[in-house]
């Protein structure tokens, strides 16, 4: 089967072999040179119209990839890299493999099995572009990422990012929580020193709108002389999440690969393999300017007093603090007064703090308070000291004038203590009665069958067709009010209970 194109030429040639067209016309027509017009002319008289067919129609071509390969790639593909992007699945090939395919090659097997992992495509706002900053340790971005990184639980990957180098600082944690985030904020300074400024979101961990008075973060940063700038947008700081997505796109099919499903391999793997052998290798830039804008930290400056919770409690006249429910009393020798002072408390692992005054660590102990009675300890006070008064006078009607009680009162009393003691004297609690406004018990025990019986019907549709069959009246509201004391109001409720009856039956 010829194409226009091919239909074209043979047509053209046939007529200058005809006479009918001359040569110059039909360079014109075929938008071709003399020279290769007379060279179809003379093809067309020694074979015919098969002149227009190429040689190499239907033959291999020399440089093919073999299908063999092409079907073990393809294999791969579905079985085991299903996750992982074209460039990262090319350098995978070639690493554990020792498969080398081309790009545009790999593209096109992948597409025939249709596993090509896409990115996400959204039109969004126009955002100006900003230069990085010219030396490293100028700024640093830092967010966090819940996702699923390994196993089946979300776990939260908190990270730094050089905005000048694009180095990467990052650890995994439970969630974004303030001791996560110190954590690495600590990591950095001791491997690089202190930076200027920390480019961050509007989040109440560094101190935006949710927690505008206190935040750990803004305080640990404000001790260290660290600038923190918010965010507009999240393209404002746009390092750090295009990061997370590369993260995201590499890191979880690796982890993967490597049978790491725990969070202490997950932060070994990402911080000795993964981001020096490829972060740092491949995504890392040299930063516009030679020097540093890191600065050692101070000797005199002692991290563990920084990167940690502190909180802070009014000091009483009794030199006494409240804090987590209890009363402490400071031990320490002072010398002057530190009344309505504020104390730090610096909040170690579990239950355990440190009080400190102006630098100074303080010995604190708690304070035992005499709990106060109950009421039914009063109570039952109020009763022995009327039966005591009854006993004092040897006359049970003075004492029930005198005391406001009933003498049949002061008799029941005095029996309760001769058969169980003075715990005899407690209230005691009355059985659940069936209230004469409730419904019957049968009519209860009609109303959960037949709604376990149909977990998907409705109150108002309970009610109707247990009048219409079972001759049973009921109003919707009731039928509601059942479902509530059986902890059965909702669909997925009353089909767990029907099951579990089912399966215990």
């Amino acid at each position: 089967m010829l194409n226009s194109k091919a239909q074209l030429t043979v047509d053209v040639i046939a007529k200058v072999a005809e006479n009918k067209i001359t040569i110059d016309n039909a360079t014109k027509l075929l938008n071709k040179s003399r020279r290769t017009v007379e060279r179809y002319l003379q093809r067309y008289r020694e074979m015919g119209i098969r002149f227009v067919v190429h040689g190499n129609t239907g033959n291999a071509p020399v440089n093919k990839t073999p299908d063999s390969l092409k079907r073990v790639v393809q294999s791969l593909i579905r079985d085991k890299y299903y996750d992982v992007n074209l460039l990262h699945l090319g350098e995978l090939l070639l690493a554990n493999e020792h498969i080398t395919v081309k790009r545009e090659t790999l593209r096109k097997w992948a597409h025939d099995i249709h596993h090509v992992k896409r990115a996400k495509r959204r039109r969004g706002r126009v955002h100006k572009r900003r230069e990085r900053m010219e030396t490293t340790g100028l700024m640093m971005q830092m967010d966090g990422s819940t996702h699923r990184w390994f196993g089946t639980k979300k776990s939260c990957l908190i990270a730094m990012i050089d905005d000048a180098s694009s180095e990467l600082y990052a650890e995994f944690f439970p969630s974004e929580t303030t001791a996560g985030c110190l954590k690495v904020l600590r990591s950095v300074i001791e491997n690089r020193g202190v930076f200027k400024t920390l480019y961050v979101d509007r989040a109440g961990i560094f101190g935006g709108p949710k927690r505008c008075n206190f935040s750990q973060m803004q305080r640990a940063c404000e001790e260290l002389g660290i600038e923190i700038i918010f965010a507009s947008s999240p393209q404002g700081k746009g390092r750090i999440e295009r990061a997370f997505d590369t993260l995201q796109d590499r890191l979880i099919p690796e982890l993967r690969l490597n049978n790491i499903s725990d969070m202490s391999g997950a932060t070994s793997y990402l911080q000795h393999v993964f981001i020096p052998q490829f972060w740092h290798k491949q995504l890392t830039v040299e930063s516009k300017g030679n020097e540093s804008s890191f600065t050692p930290l101070s000797p005199h400056i002692n991290l563990d007093d920084i990167c940690i919770a502190k909180e802070y409690r009014k000091i009483r006249n009794d030199h006494t603090f409240s804090y987590g429910n209890t009363f402490y009393f400071i031990d320490s020798p002072i010398k002057h007064s530190i009344a309505h002072q504020k104390i730090e408390i610096r909040k170690g692992k579990g239950k355990q703090f440190d009080a400190f005054f102006a630098g100074r660590k303080l010995q604190v102990s708690e304070v035992t308070e005499p709990t106060k009675a109950s009421l039914e300890d009063i109570e039952i006070q109020k009763k022995l000291d009327v039966l005591a008064l009854a006993d004092k006078l040897g006359n049970v009607a003075e004492a029930s004038r005198l005391s406001g009680v009933s003498r049949e009162t002061i008799y029941q009393h005095r029996k309760l203590i001769q058969k169980g003691g003075i715990d005899a004297l407690k209230r005691q609690k009355t059985p659940n009665l069936h209230h004469k406004n409730r419904t019957e018990k049968a009519i209860e025990q009609i109303v959960i069958e037949f709604s376990l019986a149909n977990p998907h019907f409705g109150q108002q549709q309970v009610s109707r067709l247990l009048k219409s069959e079972k001759n049973v009246t009921i109003h919707g509201s009731g039928v509601r009010n059942i479902w509530l004391r059986e902890k059965m109001n909702t669909t997925e409720l009353r089909l767990r209970k029907s099951q579990f009856k089912k399966q215990t039956a």
